[in-house]
């Protein structure tokens, strides 16, 4: 499986302020290349904190890339997938909505009772892990149900989580112009942190989009 992590971070690099809002960051130019690479991709994915404070639906914007992955063969929308350790998800978020199938990854701890009624909302559970959703065991399971290109939105400990078990392929960072600020305030790899051994990433392709820059890394 191919994994694109994409973001968008201001200036110093934080995803949202420290209040966990959602803020406008990028513009149309850059709202445009994330539909392009949700349209690309087979499923898209988010940990259940974005879930919880952003209610997305992950689905494409442009009708004329729905049509054209109608065409294809494919689903007019990509799969969504939620990593949910404890089954979290409201049922009524819009991720759980008809336009597409939902994974919704959770751990053996998950309460059977959450899992039963995110099953029952329309969800596709994925059980793998104790405690925590055991990433690689669940990337396995996806990639049997036909998932072969994901792309992951974030937030911030979900990024950190795949970069520390070496499942990103390509990260694409949008960098905004605006400085948010706040030591508590989400960066786009939180989590533990590393503090011996560094992912390296290499340097793919610079664009300048909207007032902010693109820039693209192979892993």
């Amino acid at each position: 499986m191919h994994v694109v992590v994409n973001a968008a971070t201001s200036a110093d690099g934080k995803l949202s302020s420290r209040r966990r809002e959602q803020i406008a960051i990028s513009g149309p130019e850059d709202f445009d290349r994330v539909d392009r690479i949700r349209a690309d991709s087979d499923a898209v994915m988010v940990g259940v904190g974005t879930v919880l404070a952003d209610d997305p639906s992950l689905t494409l914007d442009d009708p004329e890339r729905r049509e054209r992955r109608v065409d294809a063969g494919a689903a007019a929308n990509p799969a969504r997938v939620v990593a949910d350790s404890r089954a979290r998800t409201p049922t009524d978020a819009r991720i759980l909505d008809d336009r597409a199938t939902t994974y919704v990854l959770v751990a053996d701890a998950a309460p059977a009772e959450r899992a039963a009624a995110l099953r029952d909302a329309g969800a596709e559970i994925v059980r793998a892990g104790e405690e925590r959703v055991a990433l690689p065991a669940a990337f396995e399971e996806l990639e049997s149900a036909g998932v072969d290109r994901l792309m992951v939105e974030g937030g911030g400990e979900l990024i950190f989580s795949l970069f520390d078990v070496g499942l990103v392929d390509e990260l694409s960072v949008f960098v905004g112009p605006k400085v948010i600020g706040g030591r508590d305030a989400p960066t786009l790899a939180d989590g533990e942190g590393f503090v011996e051994e560094f992912p390296a990433l290499t340097l793919e392709g610079v664009e300048r989009l909207d007032d902010g820059v693109v820039l693209t890394w192979s892993a």
